[in-house]
């Protein structure tokens, strides 16, 4: 029996579908079927200056350049994804997601200089309780495209915090407020970094990490989050 008979006898049996609508994938997809990859929400702000994501950091920190690949609305297809890859321990969906991610950053010329891919870290208690970080699963899908050095050992989080998902604006900041650290700054001094996020609400949890980071002689840091809360 070949691989693909092999294949398509167990789809039989475990039938692969698309994560977002449910229908049967065919062979050459993975994890979304290509009618629901065309129709997720595109921001198409990686090469546009001023956009939503970077005026949300005006007046609160320095960043470079800074982009959401995807807009993300409730009950939207975006939210089951990420529920996914957050809940669900969908480490391939993750991955798929940072891939789209990546060939988007590497076609702009807005973060060609970026020397390390840095994601959000989890607290060391929450991350054995879920398993990984999410944000590194994505980091690991862009970096097959956008080829940069990942670092989870640079930046921690140092103190554990309850999730910020029914937080409001003034309460996010204050549950991120100086949680984080830089344990080893020669690693990153007069490095340009590029923090990683699956989600951006407030900017909240991205501020504070940046900011930290900034502490280290002559870093520069941009930001991507794989989607941007809209509404």
């Amino acid at each position: 029996m070949t691989t693909k008979m092999f294949i398509d006898f167990l789809n039989l049996f475990f039938p692969r579908t698309c994560r977002c609508c449910g229908t049967a994938l065919l062979s050459s997809e993975n994890q979304i079927c290509i009618k629901c990859i065309l129709h997720l929400p595109l921001t198409n702000f990686v090469d546009l200056v001023d956009n939503l994501v970077e005026k949300m950091f005006w007046g609160r920190c320095k960043i470079e350049a800074a982009t959401a690949l995807f807009y993300f609305r409730k009950k939207g297809n975006i939210q089951k994804i990420l529920h996914e890859i957050k809940y669900k321990s969908n480490i391939k969906l993750a991955h798929k997601m940072g891939n789209l991610l990546g060939i988007e950053l590497k076609k702009s010329n807005r973060f060609a200089d970026i020397d390390i891919i840095i994601p959000v870290p989890l607290h060391p208690k929450k991350q054995r309780k879920r398993g990984y970080n999410q944000s590194e699963e994505i980091a690991k899908g862009m970096a097959v495209h956008f080829k940069r050095e990942i670092n989870t050992s640079c930046l921690i989080r140092q103190t554990y915090n309850k999730t910020q998902t029914k937080k409001g604006r003034v309460e996010r900041w204050t549950n991120v407020s100086d949680i984080f650290s830089v344990v080893d700054p020669e690693a990153i001094k007069g490095k340009h970094i590029l923090l990683v996020d699956d989600v951006l609400t407030t900017g909240a949890t991205l501020e504070a990490c940046a900011l930290k980071l900034l502490e280290v002689p002559s870093v520069r840091v941009s930001i991507a989050a794989l989607s941007v809360v809209s509404d």
